[in-house]
């Protein structure tokens, strides 16, 4: 009993770490973006180039995005729900319900609650105000990582990738589609990552004392294929954007295609990267939260 009591301690220590580094990395994506001359001036370039090869993909950017609605997140949930209820796992099944209702109803209240300063720098969406974070990449994210935790562990690997996969797609989307800045999902991101970490301590809090954990049901592999990718591709974007910001002093509408390409394909490698992260850093932790035998 003492050494499962110790094992469930340092989980939440590590859970607790976890939603504190992400919101201390949320803060620091809207600080720069948001309050940053530099900051803002590398959205708008990424914005700006999304506009090559637009053409050939507004088809399956629009058919991705209007599929994230109300009615879709509603049915999404009960999905998820009701995979957690079958398996007997009534607190799984509320606390991933809380998960997805806490992630997007925290970035509708941030996206409303935050202020945009204008620097002059994208005087066409000078009106739109604060976008941050995309409340389309919350949807897309929160599921995904909801259905990681609710699936049973000899399909969680699949579960992660698909999820992953589908969020990292929705987040460079918005992008795509020019509805949002990239560090709009990335934030979004995050909130999600932050919602995940609570929602992991919800369930080690109602996790019963007899409740045994296999260290074989550890997706060590996978985790780290996700988490390496993740993080490749988070650099890949910061040596993209540190080549960029030399150009700093030309509006994003006069630069020529390649910056412009540069900015677009270095930020969507962020969007991708960071959800590789936060997809890996659930997976790596899911089975001390859903032990296959529960007790």
């Amino acid at each position: 009993m003492r050494v499962r009591a110790t094992a469930r301690g340092w989980t939440a220590v590590w859970l607790v770490v976890l939603a504190i580094v992400q919101a201390a990395a949320f803060l620091a994506v809207w600080r720069v973006a948001v309050h940053v001359e530099i900051g803002q001036w590398v959205d708008t370039v990424a914005l700006t180039g999304n506009r090559i090869g637009q053409d050939r993909i507004d088809g399956p950017v629009d058919r991705i995005l209007n599929a994230m609605s109300v009615v879709s997140l509603l049915a999404a949930t009960a999905v998820i729900g009701f995979i957690a209820l079958i398996r007997g796992r009534i607190a799984l099944a509320v606390t991933a319900t809380l998960l997805i209702a806490g992630a997007n109803a925290t970035t509708q209240l941030l996206k409303y609650g935050l202020t945009r300063p204008d620097f002059g720098i994208d005087p066409e969406r000078i009106y739109a105000g604060n976008s941050l974070p995309s409340g389309h990449a919350t949807v897309a994210a929160s599921v995904a990582v909801a259905l990681v935790l609710v699936l049973p562990r000899t399909v969680r690997v699949f579960g992660a990738f698909l999820g992953a996969g589908y969020a990292a797609i929705a987040g460079v989307a918005t992008l795509s589609a020019g509805w949002h800045r990239p560090s709009d999902a990335v934030a979004a991101f995050l909130v999600v990552g932050v919602w995940a970490a609570l929602a992991g301590l919800v369930l080690l809090i109602t996790q019963r004392e007899q409740a045994q954990v296999e260290s074989a049901d550890a997706h060590r592999v996978a985790a780290t294929v996700l988490g390496v990718s993740g993080v490749l591709a988070v650099v890949a974007c910061g040596l993209a954007l540190a080549w960029l910001v030399d150009l700093r002093g030309t509006a994003p509408s006069e630069l020529a295609r390649r910056p412009l390409l540069v900015g677009y394909a270095g930020t969507a490698a962020g969007i991708v990267g960071t959800m590789g992260v936060v997809m890996a850093l659930v997976l790596a932790a899911v089975h001390r939260l859903v032990p296959r035998v529960k007790g």
